[in-house]
């Protein structure tokens, strides 16, 4: 017996799924998710087609002509957008306040995203964090992102288990307001993160597995690495620019003061660069003062 509902009925919470050519796994993934929750509350599938060219595409019409799944739609955009650019036409066309986000390619537990709704009740994020058992991938994507997640859960003041998970349950309203700078790639997810954590919204990081992805991974680790990087280091000066300029500042400081000693008790002359040292700490710890003042003003 399938789960239907009038066009008026407003479902309890929104599965969005982005898909970008996906064509071995994404039918088994619309077949598990409806399973896994006809059984709860009502909810909707929303898939994002975002330009496949493998034959995803007439995979999904297929789909939705058999007319199976009352809950799924589709929506089609006439070209590769990016991963962020999906999850936002998903995130406009949703009809619940509570959004879940998973991927199209079989690698997370899809299962728990009842467990993670029912969860997200108490919070305004929940975050399948990959660092339960089982959890398998590249220790080539690894490595970087040790660094990175250190630098951005330092940015934000908290820690940060899992800053780019793609299983999530988050609540609409707070995603639309800082829709205008989710970006249209990969770091949809870090910046959401950053942004909700930076602003102390209640992110809860929930342990999970992780199995190897089915087909080929549109991940390319030194380009996203780099991409992310500038990410965190964007999405820092956005939220807080005086935990992004305070190493610059103490640097700097400490660079002055040598100089300084340097100066007064071994050539006992004040030079040049001691001067242009004070200035630039002094100029980029006012800059980033400024930065700090218009954030605060900016989201008061």
């Amino acid at each position: 017996m399938t789960q239907g509902y009038s066009p008026l009925e407003v479902p309890e919470y929104t599965i969005i799924v982005p898909c970008f050519n996906e064509k071995g796994a994404i039918a088994d993934t619309i077949v598990q998710l409806v399973s896994d929750n006809r059984s709860g509350p009502k909810f909707e599938l929303i898939v994002v087609d975002d330009g496949s060219t493998d034959g995803s595409s007439e995979i999904l019409d297929q789909i939705v002509t058999e007319g199976q799944w009352p809950e799924l739609r589709v929506l089609h955009q006439h070209r590769n957008l990016g991963y962020g650019a999906a999850l936002k036409t998903g995130l406009r066309n949703a009809r619940s306040g509570m959004i879940v986000i998973t991927d199209a390619d079989g690698t997370y537990p899809n299962e728990k995203i009842q467990e993670f709704v029912q969860r997200c009740q108490n919070a305004d994020m929940v975050v399948g964090s990959r660092t339960g058992e089982g959890v398998r991938y590249s220790k080539l994507r690894k490595i970087p992102k040790i660094f990175l997640k250190a630098y951005a859960s330092w940015l934000v003041g908290q820690p940060i288990p899992d800053m780019n998970s793609g299983l999530r349950v988050f609540r609409k309203e707070i995603a639309l307001r800082y829709i205008q700078i989710l970006p249209d790639g990969f770091s949809f997810t870090t910046t959401i993160t950053m942004a909700m954590m930076r602003n102390r919204y209640r992110v809860v990081f929930e342990p999970i597995g992780y199995e190897p992805r089915i087909g080929k991974s549109k991940i390319r680790p030194i380009r996203d690495t780099l991409r992310f990087s500038q990410l965190i280091l964007r999405t820092g000066m956005y939220f807080g620019p005086l935990r992004v300029f305070a190493p610059i500042i103490f640097i700097l400081g400490l660079l002055f003061a040598a100089s300084l000693f340097y100066d007064l008790f071994v050539i006992q002359n004040l030079t040049d660069k001691t001067i242009i040292m004070m200035l630039s700490t002094m100029n980029t710890a006012m800059f980033a003062l400024l930065a700090d003042m218009i954030d605060k003003r900016s989201t008061s």
